[in-house]
């Protein structure tokens, strides 16, 4: 029997996570089904969706032969890994250091990179289409996959994961349907470093269990890992964005500062 209380944290963690992933892969396939055509776009998303589904499907029993303890450090290691680089492209982007992902820009682009491959064919089904919107399913969702497989093994919450993760797939597909355009204004970055924490949070925590460690408040102490990286990650923006600015104010009085001397030196040239 599932624990449905305990497995909260795990449905919320699947839910953020694939909501971004789904995000991504909707702005290609929105491209896809704007420029070639609604019914080749929509055949190979069901292809990916189909492909994801059988790997959970095959993989999350197989997750269940191997040792618990080995299963924990394992999955924990990775999730720590995961949630680290997500932590860390979040705090970048949010401190300025580097740019957000613009989810209008990348459909723009997607747009103009399937126009210039050629008018759709005139036969029932488009190859292109078909492969580029399987292709977009199929790289954001195996993160997914990975999400729903690492939260979910570990503490026998498949069932939860899984349906976190099919119910961000089905806002997001509602939302495309209702909005019939890309959803930039998902504030993706922030949905980015919330998931960042709470893999971090999931990862350190079945570090701990693996090691044979017993956490206080059991299942409750992943809340406090993630405020702790929570508030780390907060401390970071701060600490990157002054960096970050700092650099950029030299920079400008280096250009300042610089831009009178060369100006009189054209004036010296022109005169001689």
């Amino acid at each position: 029997m599932i624990d449905w209380i305990h497995a909260g944290p795990t449905m919320t963690a699947a839910f953020l996570g694939s909501l971004v992933e789904c995000v991504e892969a909707l702005t290609i396939v929105l491209a896809v089904g704007t420029v070639r055509g609604w019914r080749s776009a929509l055949l190979g998303t069901a292809g990916g969706l189909a492909v994801l589904t059988a790997l959970v499907v095959i993989l999350g029993p197989a997750l269940g032969v191997i040792p618990v303890t080995v299963l924990q450090l394992v999955i924990g290691f990775l999730l720590l890994l995961f949630g680290l680089s997500w932590l860390r492209k979040a705090v970048l982007r949010a401190a300025g250091a580097i740019p957000l992902h613009d989810e209008r820009s990348a459909f723009e682009s997607a747009t103009v990179v399937l126009g210039g491959s050629g008018a759709a064919t005139s036969s029932r089904w488009d190859t292109i289409a078909i492969i580029t919107s399987f292709k977009a399913v199929i790289l954001e969702g195996l993160e997914v996959v990975f999400i729903v497989l690492a939260v979910g093994a570990a503490g026998h919450m498949i069932v939860p994961a899984s349906l976190g993760a099919a119910a961000a797939g089905i806002v997001v597909a509602l939302a495309a349907v209702a909005l019939r355009r890309p959803l930039a204004r998902v504030p993706e970055n922030t949905l980015k470093l919330s998931v960042g924490v709470l893999l971090g949070s999931f990862g350190a925590f079945w570090i701990g269990e693996g090691l044979g460690g017993h956490w206080p408040g059991g299942d409750l102490a992943i809340v406090g890992l993630a405020g702790g990286f929570l508030i780390m990650s907060l401390l970071m923006i701060v600490v990157v964005g002054r960096r970050s600015g700092s650099g950029t104010a030299r920079r400008r009085q280096h250009v300042q500062t610089a831009a009178p001397e060369l100006s009189t030196e054209n004036i010296r040239g022109g005169g001689a």
